[in-house]
């Protein structure tokens, strides 16, 4: 077993044959509770792993948490309750666990949910700033510099992924989870623990469809531009107009859809993306 899969025994059915058991490589799918000054505000399921970061990404994109200096301390639960994270913020950080908990979710699908949650998320995202302009060739070398780093998607086929990449599309940040959010917050994290925020040079690439939560969770963090493998909701894309982000869907192999904010792609020297993660 290994942070992000697990074996199982699997029976194998094709058209000719039925396979005995074997086994077989599946995503880990775990709860995680958080807590913030020692008061419990969430527990989210998630594939083990960057657990630290995966909390430290979540308070950054309910707004509790906007630089390092902010965090105390991060505790990890004890032998007994090893799934648990527990953040203290420094005096004067504003942390209220009542909103927290309503806010946060409980499944490894579903991040913010209800309308007022959803007002609440735009009142407290302000538009992003201009960020980079990137050329087209470099978009369309995201997706293989992010596939590359997707070790348990290969053995599981069962994981989502978010890349963080710099304007130049250098990819500083690869992370994989059972939930694509999941997969937001821990980049996200990651760049919080290194004081990069905000990432107005920065692009986000996530596995999957755009949704108004990864969207949301890009504009907390001040990211630019956010691209996915397939589709965005009508959320996302309004959430995108709103705050100035380019919102990039169906990116494939020589082509892409552009959903909110062109003015970012355009006729400009860069490098060609690679794969080099933390």
């Amino acid at each position: 077993m290994t942070h992000g899969s697990q074996q199982h025994r699997v029976w194998r059915f094709e058209p000719s044959t039925r396979g005995g058991p074997e086994a077989d490589d599946v995503a880990r799918e775990e709860p995680l509770e958080i807590r913030v000054n020692g008061r419990g505000v969430g527990v989210t399921m998630r594939t083990p792993g960057h657990d630290e970061e995966l909390a430290l990404g979540l308070l950054v994109s309910e707004g509790v948490l906007a630089r390092p200096e902010d965090v105390a301390r991060v505790r990890r639960g004890d032998r007994a309750r090893g799934d648990m994270i527990d953040v203290s913020t420094v005096p004067g950080v504003e942390a209220d666990p009542a909103r927290l908990s309503r806010h946060l979710f409980s499944s490894s699908s579903c991040g913010v949910c209800g309308a007022s949650t959803i007002d609440a998320v735009r009142r407290r995202c302000p538009a992003v700033a201009p960020g980079p302009r990137v050329p087209e060739a470099l978009i369309l070398g995201l997706v293989d510099a992010l596939r590359s780093s997707q070790a348990t998607f290969d053995r599981t086929g069962g994981l989502h992924a978010a890349g963080l990449f710099g304007p130049r599309g250098d990819l500083l940040a690869a992370r994989e989870d059972i939930g694509r959010h999941n997969a937001v917050d821990k980049v996200v994290g990651h760049a919080f623990r290194e004081g990069r925020l905000p990432l107005s040079q920065h692009l986000l690439l996530v596995s999957g469809r755009a949704s108004f939560e990864v969207v949301q969770k890009a504009v907390a963090a001040g990211v630019p531009i956010v691209a996915a493998v397939s589709a965005p909701s009508s959320l996302a894309i309004d959430l995108a107009e709103e705050a100035n982000v380019t919102l990039i869907g169906f990116l494939r192999p020589g082509r892409f859809n552009v959903y909110a904010h062109p003015e970012r792609i355009g006729p400009q020297a860069g490098a060609s993306p690679t794969a080099t993660t933390l």
